[in-house]
């Protein structure tokens, strides 16, 4: 019997709640990329405007950014994929490209509340908050897309980062983009 899959917004707060079955599902759910990609833009849109309700910087920008995080998302899942599943797969490690975007894309969800970065005098405690948030999101997406313990989703998640700023920053570098 299938079982029915939940709704974007039942995702999204299973998510926040960092339950491991909303993951599983997500993982599963192979229609859920586009899904996870509106995630990963609409959090970056919404953090963007968050700093531009603050600062009155142009919301164009966010656009820039959303862009950014896109692209940023998904070399992160490569990574993620490559030493999760290819360079150093926990026996019970059976994963794909997609189950890891799909899980992590969803991990970004924290970033929502980065609107409130507006309200004066919170930036720094609504951004530490989201950032330890994001931090356990992305620890449960790794632990559920590559069916592994805390600590090694924990190892391949920063070797993973560490891989792509390295990456991102040479590809940068080459087009002559500044990294502030």
């Amino acid at each position: 019997m299938a079982v029915a899959q939940r709704s974007l917004t039942d995702r999204i707060v299973g998510v926040l709640r960092l339950d491991e079955a909303t993951f599983e599902d997500i993982e599963a759910d192979e229609k859920a990329t586009g899904e996870a990609a509106f995630v990963v833009v609409a959090s970056a849109l919404v953090a963007a405007a968050g700093v531009a309700l603050r600062t009155g910087r142009p919301i164009e920008v966010g656009l820039v950014g959303a862009i950014a995080e896109l692209i940023s998302w998904a070399v992160y899942a490569w990574f993620a994929w490559l030493i999760g599943v290819r360079l150093f797969p926990a026996t019970t490690t059976r994963s794909n490209w997609g189950e890891l975007a799909r899980t992590l894309g969803y991990a970004t969800v924290p970033r929502v509340l980065l609107i409130l970065v507006a309200i004066p005098g919170l930036a720094g405690v609504v951004r530490l908050v989201v950032e330890i948030w994001r931090l356990a999101t992305t620890v449960v997406a790794l632990r559920s897309a590559l069916d592994c313990s805390t600590l090694r989703a924990v190892v391949v998640g920063v070797v993973a980062v560490i891989a792509e700023v390295i990456v991102l920053s040479i590809i940068l570098g080459i087009v002559g983009v500044a990294i502030s």
